[in-house]
């Protein structure tokens, strides 16, 4: 009962804090505030201009005054204090801006390559912005809670999660991660790769945002059934002037292909690496695909026919993470066994 009382004034809350987005689950509501892991600050003051989509709308678009920083680089942190701002914007937001009896209790999934300095970094961040108790969870162990998975079970489970600055390969059992494999090459590097891709062969500069939608509207791993074009608006490097072209979805394959081929290959490596008892159940079970890197046309095709296996595509691939840390924030047995 009096657990009960301090639950409902303490909001204890989950935060994926993604390279691309931040989400924050709230023990009893669900995920309440998804929002892109961006920061505006004013140059003159150090103060905060803008965060969230606010400040996502800023990027390449700021006068010298202003700074559109994202904070967050390869799943960890970059820049410690706009980081510890941004959780903590984040936090006020989702308690309306209200204070708490009690400081919440936090959880934030991590990637599982990050070092122990790097952990730090997350926990002090998370605590100066107003956390009483944090607690960290490997971001492919809360993706398997999320999508649904048994982890508790002795058996093995494999996940991939494929998100803004990494990509993270896991073998689960018994709620532990038997191996795991996390390449700092995802969503971040696949729009970076479009950029070059069209810098090279038109001389034609785009910016970050105009390379991510090309991504998320014709970007595709596999060849596709139906052919598709994009009119991408830029700046002609040799001419000096806005110019448009029109791209397909075979160039933006082909411009992909490397960081796919990164990512085939980490799965393998991560299979290759595998108990035969745990691989047996894999072969049985298939393979969960998550993340914003998953939404990806013929995603589930090219890793299919590279290591043969099924592929499942996890249904709310952008909010597994988050789930699945909200997941272990109400149950404290399963919190014990898998925070780091």
């Amino acid at each position: 009962m009096i657990n009960s009382f301090w639950r409902l004034f303490s909001n204890d809350l989950a935060i994926d804090l993604g390279t691309a987005n931040t989400l924050v689950f709230v023990d009893g509501q669900g995920i309440v505030l998804r929002e892109p892991s961006v920061v505006a600050l004013n140059n003159r003051t150090n103060e905060i201009q803008a965060v969230g989509m606010e400040a996502k709308q800023m990027l390449g678009r700021v006068p010298d005054s202003i700074t559109a920083i994202r904070p967050m680089k390869d799943g960890v942190i970059a820049h410690f204090e706009v980081t510890e701002r941004m959780i903590s914007h984040f936090i006020r937001k989702v308690h309306n801006n209200r204070k708490t009896l009690v400081r919440p209790r936090v959880i934030v999934a991590v990637p599982s390559g990050v070092t122990q300095v790097e952990r730090r970094a997350v926990r002090d961040s998370a605590e100066s912005a107003g956390a009483r108790e944090v607690f960290l969870i490997d971001e492919p162990m809360a993706a398997a809670i999320g999508v649904g998975l048994p982890i508790q079970e002795p058996s093995g489970n494999m996940i991939i999660d494929i998100g803004g600055g990494t990509t993270e390969v896991a073998i689960i059992s018994l709620s532990g991660i038997v191996y795991s494999k996390s390449v700092r090459i995802a969503g971040d590097e696949m729009d970076e790769a479009i950029v070059n891709y069209i810098k090279r062969k038109y001389n034609m500069l785009i910016g970050e945002r105009t390379a991510e939608d090309v991504k998320i509207q014709i970007g595709s791993a596999y060849p596709m059934e139906k052919p598709m074009t994009l009119e991408v608006k830029g700046r002609d490097l040799v001419a000096g002037i806005p110019k448009t072209l029109v791209i397909s979805d075979e160039e933006i394959r082909e411009a992909l292909a490397d960081t796919f081929r990164e990512i085939v290959e980490a799965v393998k490596i991560s299979l290759e690496r595998t108990p035969p008892e745990l691989a047996a159940d894999i072969v049985d079970k298939g393979v969960v695909v998550a993340g914003g890197g998953s939404l990806i046309k013929g995603v589930d095709i090219l890793l299919r026919e590279a290591i043969g296996l099924p592929i499942t595509l996890a249904s709310d691939a952008l909010s597994v993470v988050a789930l699945g840390a909200g997941k272990v924030l109400s149950d404290p047995i399963l919190l014990e066994k898998v925070s780091l």
